[in-house]
């Protein structure tokens, strides 16, 4: 199970440039990375799918709960001046293990697009790489107030998307379950993990009542509680901003 954290959103627009909010080009971003994981056999789950904000802090906190073996967090680069700067970076807690590997291997792709490789560096005091209990990657997909690496980013887009998901799928091979779901996908939207069964069903039933379409699974010790099965990754959008919109905290999974 991977997980997807597009940084930033909601009052926090990120980095800036002529009007480009940071907050858009990453969440585009990651549902195109993640929508390529899943019809590679992956499970995805995302920290958000509209614009809305939470700290790093809850990020992580969220990418925790999930049970996910693995964190992306999208960003795009920023510098005080424009064009001072161009190129890709993907920062690590520290260089041991996985994470390592893929960090290397998304620059080395992204690289190939055309983007300047700007290396691995070593951030342990960032909350998102620091906090999450699984490897983590905070890949920085250039400078949002450099005219070349926007030019990139629209231009080769689907490229770049496919670079980073390549990336993280040459260090995962499919087994068992995730063969299984290759063949069809369906996405579904969260609202709740517990270890006890009784607010789980609490929660499904309170879903139900409001007439969504709520079921419960048990998976890994947890009692999740989710809404829908779509086909479509927009529909599974739609009902997340609906259930957000009635004070549920919501992620989307397959």
């Amino acid at each position: 199970m991977r997980k997807l954290q597009p940084a930033h959103g909601g009052a926090d627009p990120g980095a800036v440039y002529q009007g480009r909010q940071e907050k858009d080009d990453n969440l585009k971003l990651a549902l195109a990375v993640g929508e390529r994981l899943q019809n590679s056999g992956l499970d995805v789950y995302y920290t958000r799918t509209e614009d809305i904000y939470q700290t790093p802090y809850q990020k992580a906190m969220a990418a925790n709960e999930s049970g996910a073996d693995f964190l992306v967090s999208l960003h795009r680069n920023s510098s005080e001046y424009p064009n001072q700067y161009t190129g890709v970076e993907t920062l690590i807690y520290d260089k041991n293990g996985e994470k390592a590997e893929i960090a290397e291997d998304i620059n080395e792709e992204l690289e190939n697009i055309g983007f300047r490789n700007n290396g691995v560096k070593i951030r342990p005091g960032l909350v998102i790489l620091r906090r999450s209990k699984m490897p983590a990657v905070l890949v920085e997909s250039g400078f949002i107030n450099s005219e070349e690496d926007n030019r990139l980013f629209d231009e080769e887009f689907d490229r770049i998307a496919d670079a980073i998901a390549d990336a993280i799928l040459k260090n995962f091979s499919l087994t068992g379950e995730e063969e299984t779901e290759q063949e069809e996908t369906y996405y579904r939207v969260q609202t709740g993990a517990y270890r006890n069964r009784e607010n789980a069903v609490r929660q499904q039933e309170k879903l139900t009542e409001e007439g969504y379409p709520a079921f419960l699974l048990e998976r890994e010790g947890y009692y999740l509680v989710q809404v829908g099965a779509f086909r479509k990754l927009e529909n599974a959008v739609r009902m997340e901003a609906h259930l957000r919109e009635n004070g549920y905290q919501t992620y989307i999974t397959t």
